[in-house]
């Protein structure tokens, strides 16, 4: 199958830890690594791995637009939206993983096939990508009026890029637990955890159901749980689904892999897996429409 020619911008630890994952992918060739500062750990690692890189941002993508397919934008919300169409009139499909939610927002395991042609998917956040399945599957059982959902992340596993994005955090995983995970109302929380040592990514969802099936409830939650661990193994269900009359309480963990930061920085794999994997898939279908295009 032809390789997904790939870059990223944004050399920070989401696009560090999304390269060391690109470099395993047998669907995928990454040939750019850009960002804004030459001196950055993500470029040096980029160019010790023989990757090109460059300090010109975005404009070393534009100059080379016809040599890739694909680019993965881990820098921020505001600077994504003005990526944004700059590498549609390129001709560029682009992976946002800031909250800047230009294009449709996307999770794998619930509403990744319905997506595959957009220009411009957006991951969400980490917080989205690891309790909207959750929701999603909750309210196929027991359809969700309310939920809730508070991520919690090792402190040391957020970087700059994280700390300045909480506000287009909060706003864009509600908007998408209502819009993907078919709640009728939500909100989102993250918190900052200091503890030393540091804790795993823990996210808990509270949700209010009309149909409180508890049954079907763990059933559902269970099944999507092993449906995301195809894609994040170290993703899991701490604590099964508690039925308490209309309100369900579930806790899911999420164990990092390990590539760029510690395993207990499950927030950058939970994004940077759910990257891969929608790559590989959009790589997977343009070969079947390429085939199919022969007959």
């Amino acid at each position: 199958m032809k390789k997904l020619r790939t870059a990223i911008i944004g050399p920070g630890n989401i696009g560090t830890d999304l390269m060391l994952k690109v470099l395993r992918c047998e669907e995928l060739e990454l040939g750019l690594m850009v960002g804004i500062v030459a001196e950055s750990d993500g470029l040096r690692m980029a160019r010790e791995r023989s990757i090109e890189t460059s300090d010109k941002g975005i404009d070393a993508i534009l100059e080379r637009k016809d040599e890739i397919d694909l680019v993965f934008d881990c820098t921020g919300a505001k600077p994504h939206v003005k990526h944004a169409p700059l590498l549609r009139e390129a001709g560029i499909r682009a992976i946002d993983l800031t909250p800047a939610a230009v294009g449709p927002y996307v999770i794998p395991s619930v509403n990744m096939e319905a997506n595959l042609n957009s220009p411009n998917i957006n991951l969400v956040t980490c917080g989205g990508q690891a309790t909207i399945p959750i929701v999603a599957k909750i309210n196929e059982v027991a359809d969700v009026e309310y939920a809730e959902i508070v991520a919690t992340i090792s402190s040391r596993s957020a970087g700059p890029g994280t700390r300045q994005n909480i506000d287009e955090f909060t706003k864009t995983t509600s908007r998408a637990i209502h819009q993907v995970g078919g709640a009728d109302r939500s909100k989102a929380i993250i918190i900052l955890n200091p503890a030393d040592p540091p804790i795993m990514m823990r996210n808990t969802v509270y949700t209010k159901v009309k149909n409180p099936d508890q049954k079907a409830i763990e059933q559902a939650v269970e099944e999507i749980v092993k449906e995301v661990q195809t894609y994040v193994p170290g993703y899991r269900l701490k604590v099964p689904s508690i039925v308490d009359g209309d309100k369900v309480t579930t806790i899911i963990e999420v164990e990092g892999a390990g590539d760029y930061l510690p395993n207990y920085s499950g927030n950058l794999d939970i994004i940077t897996a759910a990257a891969v994997g929608v790559a590989q898939r959009i790589a997977k279908y343009q070969a079947v429409e390429e085939e199919a295009s022969k007959l």
